[in-house]
């Protein structure tokens, strides 16, 4: 690794940068910037100018918020009634009658009088002429989002833009330019093809006016980013990127050494940085050896991230083992948000980036004036908008006395940097320049309205007027001793967070392959039929005296097992991937999952156990208790050994049951060694044993009469079978917790992003190989977009790996076995016989047995769908007309589990998801994954009695009730009472 881990205390990190930077003289730079920013405050900038939109809407209010949602869907939707619905639904909430740009009142007006209309009070949809008149407000709202879209996109070809650059020179000579064919990344190999040749074509255009009198750092170039051109682009793809991203990469930096122009790989996420400097020094070793002369490649470092030194020093090294000089751009960062929510959903020590904004800064002068001492490997090219690091940069620069030059984004930020060229008019600019379709850059566009509009932000504030100028540049050279933000471990507050590990990062998922070889998996022996008898006896006497166990003992023994499951992941990880076919990441949220039910149920046990006083009347006391019913039969599955047996065997004994816990006969090491470390944990062998065996094993439990409750996850009919067993039996009913299948949806309206619902697709039906009861079944998608949407779905699952689950590079592994094969392979025949094939991915030679390689199929109609497929298999449905005739038609198939909703109209979502007959509805993100306490998971109809697992709901199902009532005046009177009176 050339890196440190990146996920190391932020003060720690920052204490060496400080110290680099102890001779600044902030308040002599602050002075520039000061005066910049009167000047800026005080000219007249565009109506569509950054600093004026943040100036009258703030992205805090709901008229910023309103156009930033129109500004990053309403182009890309097809038809006109979904677009008369998204305009109403965003501008109807919005008021921007007291805009000072006339056009913005006049359209919110109308917009309000759409949003009555379309969105009806009487809930009737528009009529006739309400529509006519609804056109000419989406069609201004369209115009007024194409011309913000202006500011930002340098034009919508590149001819257009170079168009532009020429303009912007008459302005100011030398100006240059990195022109970027922005957008999301491929998803598809055709994608990333179609970005080849459109860099190809940039490269080549800019060849024709390449003026060679130009050293190459001042000529114009292009930034490329890798995760267009390789679909795949993934640290656990490794060798997948060695072998096609480097080549492809070296076609575009041949090109342009050819040209002698400048190229620049653009910075993308924390987990792709590793990979990313392996990139970029093999094809930097290539072009050196064949064009030893070129000075123009070079990369982008974000100093908001923790390892941004390093990666300009690790760039410096390479550069003098070549010989050569790299261009590097230094920016703050553009992906923030993404960095701090991944950290948290992973539970990380810490954050790969810097929670305050004063800590980036202080990274990026860090940095700059680490870059401005290397001028023999690398040409610095600080980018950046913020007139006091700006003011900064060029002090420490002028101390250098080394060539450099500033860079700042088209449309962001042009008054600072004119104010600055007038002071320092010997540095150079470059314009990062995006060029392409608005409504395919308008996401970007969105990326900058967030980045730079949070209220810390300095274009937020130059926009603020009512901010001194001196509160915009107060300096950075301090260290905040806490994080900005909670820390991954802290997210869930009264409870801790499991802490889980990065697969992406080579030093963890080092230690998880390690752990695989070692990983022995338990046989335990079969329980015969004629000793559950026997068992269940031995488990009746166990019980009383575990209920008569103080619940924080029976607490503290699920806390002590969450700490070790924690403690020993690697070992847990690599027994479910050995036994379960899971790959290394789903390993390590199932062992995450089963932590956390056992932290989870022992908190709320604490509060749930203990007795409750109730009100009623002078001298009677009234005491609520709950307590253990008695021995409960714990039946798990395959598809989570340790999450799902864990959370159903520890609620139980939490609440002072005894169990008899049957793990599925697949997956019987994972149950024996979870059983086991409970054990050591404290749980008495006689209040939890062990189960093996097949369905006729797991019958004779549940018919046994002293089975107080049974908690089942698995299929309906099971689930059915076991219902009608207890309530045949004589004596007490017996409680039935079930959580079983779905026929699990998603409605994907024509406002969804193509790219974000094709990840979400393919993460909610093939992860797991398909082998989740929260999986998505059917796929539905509006008309007007299916047909794209199901291209780059194609393509999307043509790219998936099917291999050995212990390699990281594998996206899905077998299914369990080969009767799940064999039905699946069935059920598959079936729908090549009455669908239509519209993607399946490769399916290796050297595949493990009883893998099926992932498919989707078309269908006609929903009533189609007949059966859960459990397994790696797609069913796709076009719908039109009335979202909420689909979702009718999706509440009769009786299922109830899951149900996607994409969509950028807030009431359809909101609509949906209260129609919706299902127990957990994702908007916007795929369909698996529900945290413990966070989204507790089950489902309604035939998918489950509920309550939910790991909700507030599920401990007291596995509870007797008693009240206990004092008269407490019997033997003469109430003391309470005489002790008021006085």
């Amino acid at each position: 690794m050339r890196l440190p881990i990146p996920y190391r205390p932020e003060a720690d990190v920052l204490a060496p940068l400080l110290q680099r930077l102890q001779d600044l003289d902030w308040a002599l730079a602050s002075g520039d910037a000061i005066g910049w920013i009167g000047q800026v405050r005080a000219s007249k900038p565009s109506a569509f100018a950054m600093e004026t939109l943040l100036r009258e809407f703030p992205l805090s209010s709901a008229e910023g918020l309103a156009l930033m949602r129109l500004a990053e869907a309403l182009l890309r939707v097809p038809d006109a009634d979904t677009a008369m619905t998204l305009t109403a639904d965003q501008l109807g909430r919005a008021d921007f009658s007291g805009a000072s740009q006339s056009w913005l009142a006049t359209l919110s007006n109308q917009a309000i009088s759409l949003s009555k209309k379309m969105l009806g009070e009487d809930g009737q949809k528009a009529g006739f002429l309400a529509r006519m008149g609804a056109k000419a407000v989406v069609a201004a709202t369209v115009r007024a989002v194409q011309l913000m879209g202006k500011q930002f996109v340098m034009g919508e070809t590149l001819d257009e833009a170079l168009d532009d650059a020429r303009k912007q020179r008459k302005a100011r000579k030398g100006l240059r330019f990195s022109y970027d064919m922005l957008g999301e990344g491929a998803r598809t190999d055709a994608d990333a093809q179609a970005y080849m040749r459109k860099y190809h074509a940039a490269i080549a255009a800019l060849a024709k006016s390449r003026d060679r009198s130009v050293p190459v750092e001042q000529a114009d170039g292009i930034s490329i980013k890798l995760s267009a051109i390789d679909a795949r682009y993934e640290a656990v793809q490794h060798d997948h990127v060695m072998a096609l991203l480097v080549p492809r990469v070296c076609e575009l930096a041949e090109a342009a050494a050819q040209a002698d122009l400048n190229l620049t790989i653009d910075a993308e996420e924390s987990e792709r940085l590793e990979l990313s400097l392996e990139v970029f020094e093999a094809v930097a070793t290539r072009t050196a050896a064949r064009y030893p002369q070129w000075n123009g490649f070079g990369l982008a470092v974000q100093a908001y991230q923790t390892r941004a030194l390093e990666t300009i020093e690790e760039v410096a090294r390479i550069a003098r083992a070549l010989k050569v000089r790299f261009m590097v751009r230094l920016v703050k960062g553009a992906y923030w948000d993404y960095e701090i929510k991944r950290a948290q959903e992973l539970g990380l020590a810490a954050f790969p980036v810097f929670t305050h904004k004063h800590h980036t800064d202080l990274s990026y002068l860090a940095c700059a004036r680490a870059m401005l001492a290397m001028p023999d490997a690398i040409y610095p090219q600080i980018a950046g908008h913020n007139a006091g690091t700006i003011a900064a940069v060029l002090h420490l620069a002028r101390a250098a006395g080394v060539p450099f030059e500033l860079q700042r984004l088209h449309g962001m930020g042009d008054a600072v940097h004119e104010a600055a060229h007038r002071q320092y008019p010997d540095v150079g600019l470059r314009v990062y320049a995006p060029v392409g379709p608005h409504k395919d850059l308008l996401a970007y566009l969105v990326r900058r309205l967030l980045e730079n509009g949070a209220n810390s932000s300095f274009v937020h504030q130059l926009a603020d007027e009512t901010l001194p100028a001196s509160a915009l540049v107060s300096s950075p050279l301090h260290i905040a001793p806490q994080s900005a933000v909670t820390l991954p471990a802290d997210i869930l507050g009264v409870r801790r967070n499991t802490a889980g590990t990065d697969v992406s990062c080579e030093p963890m998922a080092r230690s998880l392959l390690a752990a695989y070889p070692a990983a022995a998996r338990p046989t335990p022996a079969l329980t015969p039929v004629a000793q559950i008898d026997a068992l269940v006896q031995t488990l009746a006497k166990g019980q009383k005296r575990w209920n008569a166990t103080p619940v924080e003992t029976r607490a503290a023994a699920l806390e002590q097992a969450a700490d070790a499951l924690e403690r020993d992941l690697a070992q847990w990880c690599a027994l479910i991937v050995r036994e379960g076919h899971r790959t290394w990441g789903d390993a390590v949220s199932e062992v995450r999952e089963a932590a956390d039910f056992c932290r989870y149920y022992a908190l709320q046990a604490r509060s749930l156990m203990a007795p409750q006083l109730l009100p009623g009347v002078t001298g009677e006391r009234n005491t609520y208790a709950l307590a253990g019913r008695g021995v409960w039969a714990c039946i798990s599955p395959w598809n989570f050994p340790l999450a799902i047996f864990t959370g159903q065997v520890v609620a139980a004994l939490v609440t002072g049951n005894a169990v008899a816990a049957k793990p599925a006969e697949q997956t019987p090491g994972v149950g024996a060694a979870m059983i086991a470390l409970l054990h050591r944990c404290g749980v008495p062998e006689d209040a939890l044993i062990g189960v093996y065996g097949a369905g006729e094993t797991g019958a004779a439990l549940v018919a046994h009469p002293k089975i107080a409750g049974v908690a089942f996850t698995g299929s309906t009919p099971v689930a059915k079978a076991i219902a009608r067993t207890l309530a045949g039996k004589d004596g007490p009913i017996v409680p039935l917790i079930a959580e079983t299948g779905g026929l699990n949806a998603m409605i994907v309206d024509s406002t969804a992003l193509p790219e974000q619902v094709v990840d979400a697709v393919v993460q909610s039906t093939f992860r797991s190989a398909g082998q989740r009861c929260s999986a998505l079944r059917v796929l539905c998608v509006q008309d007007d977009i299916a047909d794209g949407v199901i291209e780059m779905l194609a393509g999307a699952v043509a790219l998936l790996k099917v291999g050995d689950p212990a390699q990281l590079s594998s996206d899905l592994g077998p299914v369990i076995d080969q009767e799940a094969f064999d039905k699946l392979q069935g059920q598959i025949a079936a729908l090549e016989g009455r669908a239509r094939l519209i993607a399946r991915a490769p399916l290796p030679a050297d595949a493990p047995v009883n893998s099926i390689a992932p498919v989707a199929f078309e269908i006609g109609a929903l009533e189609q769908v007949r059966e859960e497929v459990f397994g790696p298999v797609l069913q796709v449905l076009r719908w039109k007309g009335e979202v909420e005739t689909l979702v009718e038609q999706i509440n009769a198939l009786g299922y109830g589990l899951t149900l996607g909703v994409q969509t950028r109209i807030d009431t359809r979502a909101q609509a949906i998801a209260a129609r919706a007959e299902v127990g957990n509805v994702y908007v916007n993100r795929n369909m698996i994954g529900a945290v413990v306490g966070v989204q507790p998971f089950g489902g309604e109809g035939l998918s489950g009695t509920g309550p939910k697992a790991g909700g507030p709901n599920y401990l007291p199902r596995f509870c007797s009730e008693s009240v206990v009532t004092i008269n407490t005046t019997a033997a003469g009177g109430d003391v309470d009472l005489l002790m008021a009176s006085h």
